[in-house]
């Protein structure tokens, strides 16, 4: 499954050159991270309430075209690995099909008290598509 978000580039999320600011991708992909999960059926606010939990562990971005301020740009997300204690999501930031931008984040199953758990099941089961 890939679930697709689309966005405006904003005035504030650009740097003086007219190019949206690299701090400002992370914060694109928590929107698709939050748009799959919404896809499935549950968003993530439904999961914190189960006091079900994903840590950011890593992030990485890697940047081939720049974007700039009033351009719309596409958002792919995917599951790169499921596991119970450990998930990956994969993404693809684009604009009309040109790459600007791909990466992935790593997330580890936490408690609401921020200890480390395993995914219940059930969710285990939604995100694998089971």
């Amino acid at each position: 499954m890939e679930s697709l978000t689309e966005l405006r580039v904003r005035y504030a999320e650009t740097d003086a050159m007219g190019i949206v600011h690299h701090a400002t991708y992370p914060v694109w992909m928590e929107l698709g991270r939050s748009d799959f999960l919404r896809e499935l059926g549950q968003s993530y606010a439904d999961w914190e309430a189960r006091g079900v939990r994903l840590v950011v562990n890593e992030i990485r971005v890697r940047f081939r075209a720049p974007a700039r301020y009033d351009e719309l740009v596409q958002v792919r997300t995917f599951l790169r690995e499921s596991g119970r204690r450990r998930i990956v999501f994969g993404y693809r930031i684009e604009r009309d099909g040109l790459l600007l931008a791909e990466g992935e984040s790593v997330h580890l199953v936490a408690g609401s008290d921020n200890r480390a758990r395993v995914l219940p099941e059930d969710l285990l089961a939604l995100v694998q598509g089971r």
